[in-house]
């Protein structure tokens, strides 16, 4: 009887365990899971960032799209005349110290992309990178010329950062007042009078300075 009563209770403590082995495979138990160490604030912050669409971010996103817009038809009407009149062009000398630095401005109004694809394919260069106070003088001065109140210089947001269209290094900004920050579009137009640039949609025409 007592041999009965020994083994019975044996019996029990067996699957007893196992129940408990089987509890933990599922529930870990609490010291298994401080072994992940929490995230820090500064983590968490940056994760809750990525993942949060930022406002400026959805705004270039729409100026993209609509820069693209009538791309097709601009582009039908002017394939055959891409490269604009003589009388349609303000040509300017380069900067001191640099012989093969020339620039011209364009006055007839395109949309961004347009105009830099003019300037490549037209006259072998690029919408203009400004790199010191006199060449953006030089620019505004010969802008005055024609009547307007921007243009398009090669300046653009690229992947959350301001960047020339040329590659060049960003060494140089003259902002107007507010700008960058209170700004609406993804490029960058110079005032033509005092100079000081302006973020404007991509979409907008402008007559635009080249570099060549």
């Amino acid at each position: 009887m007592k041999l009965l009563l020994i083994l019975s209770l044996l019996l029990l403590g067996t699957v007893s365990s196992l129940h408990l082995i089987q509890y933990s495979f599922h529930f870990p138990f609490p010291e298994n899971e401080a072994l992940e160490p929490e995230a820090s604030e500064e983590e968490k912050a940056l994760a809750q960032e990525l993942e949060t669409p930022e406002e400026e971010d959805n705004l270039t996103i729409r100026d993209e799209e609509d820069d693209d817009e009538g791309e097709e038809s601009e582009a039908a009407e002017d394939d055959d005349n891409l490269c604009p009149k003589e009388e349609d062009v303000v040509r300017m000398l380069g900067s001191p110290g640099c012989e093969t630095c020339r620039f011209l401005i364009v006055n007839k109004p395109r949309k961004f992309k347009r105009a830099q694809k003019i300037c490549r394919r037209c006259y072998h260069g690029h919408l203009v990178s400004i790199h010191s106070s006199h060449t953006n003088h030089l620019i505004r001065c010969s802008a005055s010329r024609i009547n307007q109140s921007q243009i398009w210089i090669g300046a653009r947001i690229f992947r959350k950062r301001f960047c020339w269209v040329d590659g060049s290094r960003w060494t140089f900004s003259y902002w107007a007042a507010g700008q960058p920050g209170n700004g609406g579009g993804r490029c960058v137009a110079l005032c033509t009078r005092g100079g000081h640039w302006r973020r404007a949609p991509c979409k907008r025409r402008l007559p635009f300075a080249c570099s060549y």
